[in-house]
């Protein structure tokens, strides 16, 4: 393998870059001749995974919020990440915007009308009545729930584990290198390989099912906006443009590329945020931004633990309730993110102490996330007739949002903009932010992916991370053909089954973490340097 990696110009782990691209590839090879028997294979998988084990989902992320509370309020949480004398290479502003456009403004923009008006339409809720105010305040909670704190922790576990054992143990830039108290030189092994392996195939495929979804929003985007059929033949030319400008940015690399796609775009999240803020129901949705905070926290316990327990004895369950199209989708969909994104954070994140690090990633953009939902979701929950009364006095134009909604989710945030003025404009802005948002996740998680491959925070060849990038447009297009008009279910298939062994990797995290907390020597003012063996410090500091 060596061999051929020389040959082709790659800079890299040969085994770990041949053997992902090999799975990659012959995923998609199954995908294209046999649809059918793969299709149903991985809804029997997710049916299985979703029934038997939601729970271990529910339950695994709350744990890991715990541990990651406990190491920044410990003496841990002193602990800088690259050492006593390091500073952040990034300032606070921009360090968030790299967070958030790498992190879940894609998803913000796909669900930020389309959650609150799915739960207030149909609560999940059991006595809750649609389209009540009680079905409005549990549609922003469960809304900012799966998409809050809990999202973030499960973004900052792995990005934690990353940039304290890369930075502070001076080890590869690899998923394995996290495994070092467990594993030891192992890590360099045929199991440390393996895990590497797992945690790139994760990333492409996390990565994949959201340039679909993205692509699928983009589509119907532009046929509000236009009139062009929303078809596989629309997406896949999509998704080619989105390739092709998370390439260019692939190419331009971290600091120039991705730094300036994503300061480019939260400006213009936030502009869009303010106009549906100043043009809508102005004192309601700022009334509604501290209530929601209100609602948030007096729901969490609840939402948090809530886990559909009777779901199966109830009829047309399938055995595992509404959960498992939501929140179970949702931690396995996101943990399938979590080693590029956290890689990603660690990246940024050099000289931060564990404290500022935790704190930093689970609130800013969790506060962030309330605000958004709280703008969009009330705004549209309002336009769709919240009450009785308030539909009764609406009449016709009562239901318009939640019409929209069940006829086509990725249509949603489109069919909202309808009740705003400057109707094509904002549609046309809300394109141009949904095609940046993914295209910033693409270009972040192919150079991720180039790290994990090579071990080293360099950026490899250019065709090396170029190869990346077409891959994950690749696997997404496969993927968006198969499933045709019901892509947004296959691609939740797909991904529920792909996030386990991720979720579980991700909680071997945590018991790593924890282990290598045990052997530090911790004094709040002077931390000392772990005794970490010579041969693991000659990899060279990631940074």
């Amino acid at each position: 393998m060596k061999a051929l990696a020389d040959r082709l110009g790659l800079r890299t782990d040969p085994t770990i870059f041949f053997v992902s691209a090999g799975f990659m590839i012959l995923f998609v090879a199954a995908l294209a001749i046999a649809p059918g028997p793969i299709n149903e294979l991985f809804a029997a998988a997710r049916s299985w995974i979703v029934a038997k084990l939601g729970w271990f989902f529910i339950l695994g992320v709350n744990v890991w919020l715990g541990f990651l509370l406990f190491a920044a309020f410990s003496s841990y949480g002193h602990i800088r990440l690259g050492g006593p004398s390091a500073r952040p290479e990034y300032s606070g502003l921009s360090w968030f915007t790299m967070l958030f456009a790498g992190g879940i403004g894609t998803v913000l923009m796909f669900w930020g009308v389309a959650e609150p008006i799915s739960h207030f339409s149909t609560p999940p809720i059991t006595g809750v009545e649609p389209y009540s105010e009680e079905a409005a305040n549990y549609a922003i909670s469960i809304a900012i729930y799966h998409l809050g704190l809990h999202t973030w922790t499960i973004f900052a576990l792995p990005g934690l584990a990353f940039a304290y054992f890369i930075y502070r143990y001076k080890l590869p830039v690899r998923v394995s290198s996290v495994f070092w108290p467990l594993l030891g030189t192992r890590i360099y092994g045929p199991i440390g390989k393996t895990i590497d392996v797992f945690g790139i195939l994760g990333t492409i495929f996390g990565v994949a099912v959201s340039l679909g979804l993205g692509t699928s929003q983009i589509g119907a985007g532009l046929e509000a906006l236009f009139g062009w059929p929303d078809g596989v033949p629309l997406r896949i030319a999509i998704l080619a443009v989105l390739t092709a400008v998370a390439v260019g940015s692939i190419v331009a690399g971290l600091d120039s590329g991705v730094k300036l796609l994503s300061n480019i775009n939260i400006a213009m999240a936030v502009a869009l945020m303010i106009f549906v803020l100043l043009t809508g129901s102005t004192l309601f949705l700022l009334r509604g931004i501290v209530q929601t905070f209100g609602l948030y926290f007096e729901n969490l316990p609840h939402l948090a633990f809530w886990n559909d327990m009777m779901a199966g004895y109830l009829p047309d369950t399938d055995g595992w309730g509404w959960q498992g199209s939501w929140t179970v989708f949702y931690w396995a969909w996101t943990v399938t993110w979590s080693p590029f994104i956290g890689l990603f954070v660690a990246r940024i994140s050099y000289g931060r102490t564990i404290r500022e690090f935790v704190l930093g990633v689970l609130f800013a953009p969790s506060m962030f996330t309330l605000v958004w939902f709280a703008i969009f979701g009330w705004s549209a929950m309002s336009i769709d007739g919240i009450g009785d009364a308030m539909r009764n006095q609406m009449g016709d134009d009562a239901g318009r949002i939640s019409e929209a909604v069940s006829n086509s989710i990725p249509l949603a945030m489109f069919a909202f903009f309808e009740s705003f003025p400057a109707t094509q404009l904002i549609q046309g802005i809300a394109i141009v932010i949904v095609a940046i948002f993914f295209a910033t996740s693409s270009d972040s998680a192919s150079l991720v992916v180039d790290m994990l491959c090579s071990g080293s925070p360099d950026a490899g060849p250019v065709h090396q991370r170029v190869f990346w990038g077409l891959s994950e447009g690749l696997v997404a297009a496969i993927l968006m053909i198969m499933a045709g008009d019901q892509a947004l279910e296959a691609l939740q298939q797909v991904i529920t089954v792909v996030g386990l062994p991720i979720f579980i990797m991700v909680s071997m995290m945590m018991v790593s973490m924890i282990v290598a907390f045990r052997r530090e020597g911790i004094d709040r003012v002077d931390i000392d340097e772990p005794d970490i063996p010579d041969h693991a410090r000659d990899t060279g500091p990631a940074k």
